[in-house]
């Protein structure tokens, strides 16, 4: 059993993977300089190294190499990769491929869903309005017109139930929120910590119900354009939408309107449809947005828990060889 790896991924977790499956062989990749060959190599981690200092959709020098470098070994059959979401175009491509690539679902979910209740929490506080007045060395206190709402008595429509939707609805629910879930499958169960669970079709009638929009789904050709003017129209006046899916969910066009226009109190946004976010976007200069450079899963613990997941599918994938 062979595995492809970046040389940061075999310094930092070869141990735990030897440990994982004894006798696997791990062919590290240098960011540059001769490449390893790939003779006999059936799957590859692509952590979350190869990726930093790019975006989905300007990908680093690092992380082209190691993704041709997959694309071109005749015996890789599986590849894991450090991301929840497996929709960026370099994964699609593997799949033509006849490549399984599977994500690292949970791995991320502590940290982007104390993200997104951070964003809801700052929003709710009035936090852009203080931090503004604070810029401007001004005492004006919240009390009065605009003041925070109570949470207790608010409801969370949560799209996307996954782990990371799932952890969401449990620190919405521990602040009073009532999380109710958007999901494929609505015939089933609730999932952990959601009232109510329904299925995509029923988001029309659900909409008027929400204080909080909170999207933790994947890009899918359900969910893309999901959210657009019509859906925004029907959130209530003054609820506030927090996005920590994708920028592709959400008709930002629409978005922008109905933030410029006071329907919606503010936005937690830390995905766009093009990442960096242009230095144009008028998304930085909206007093109730909140713009976060897609680092919703940032944390020290990340790579560690992707490493078990990757561990655990390694001793899964020897089995079934």
């Amino acid at each position: 059993m062979r595995v492809l790896l970046s040389d940061v991924a075999e310094a930092r977790h070869g141990a735990r993977i030897r440990a994982a499956l004894p006798g696997v062989a791990l062919v590290p990749v240098a960011p540059e300089g001769p490449l390893p060959g790939t003779a006999g190599i059936g799957m590859a981690f692509i952590s979350r190294d190869l990726f930093l200092g790019g975006t989905r959709f300007r990908l680093t020098a690092r992380f082209q190499r190691f993704v041709d470098l997959v694309l071109a070994a005749p015996d890789i059959r599986r590849v894991q990769t450090f991301s929840a979401g497996t929709d960026m175009a370099p994964y699609q491509a593997m799949r033509a491929r006849g490549i399984e690539v599977v994500g690292a679902s949970g791995a991320s979910a502590p940290a982007v869903a104390q993200a997104a209740i951070a964003g809801l929490l700052a929003l709710a506080r009035r936090l852009p309005r203080v931090m503004e007045a604070q810029a401007r060395h001004a005492w004006e206190p919240i009390y009065g017109e605009g003041e925070p709402p109570d949470l207790a008595s608010q409801t969370a429509l949560i799209v996307g139930t996954g782990p990371i939707g799932q952890e969401i609805a449990r620190l919405a629910a521990a602040f009073g929120l009532r999380p109710i879930g958007i999901r494929r499958d609505g015939a089933a169960p609730p999932p952990p910590h959601l009232a109510e669970a329904h299925p995509y079709t029923a988001l029309p009638r659900l909409l008027p119900r929400a204080d909080w929009l909170i999207l933790a789904c994947p890009l899918t050709e359900t969910t893309r354009n999901l959210i657009d003017a019509a859906a925004l129209a029907l959130l209530p006046v003054g609820s506030g939408l927090v996005n920590v899916s994708r920028g592709g969910v959400v008709e930002e066009g629409a978005l922008l309107a109905a933030l410029q226009s006071g329907h919606l109190c503010g936005a937690f946004l830390d995905v766009f449809t093009e990442e960096p976010l242009p230095a144009g976007s008028p998304f930085w200069d909206l007093p109730n947005v909140i713009v976060s450079p897609h680092s919703a899963a940032a944390g020290e613990g990340l790579a560690e828990r992707v490493a078990e997941i990757f561990c655990g599918n390694l001793r899964r994938w020897a089995g079934a060889a």
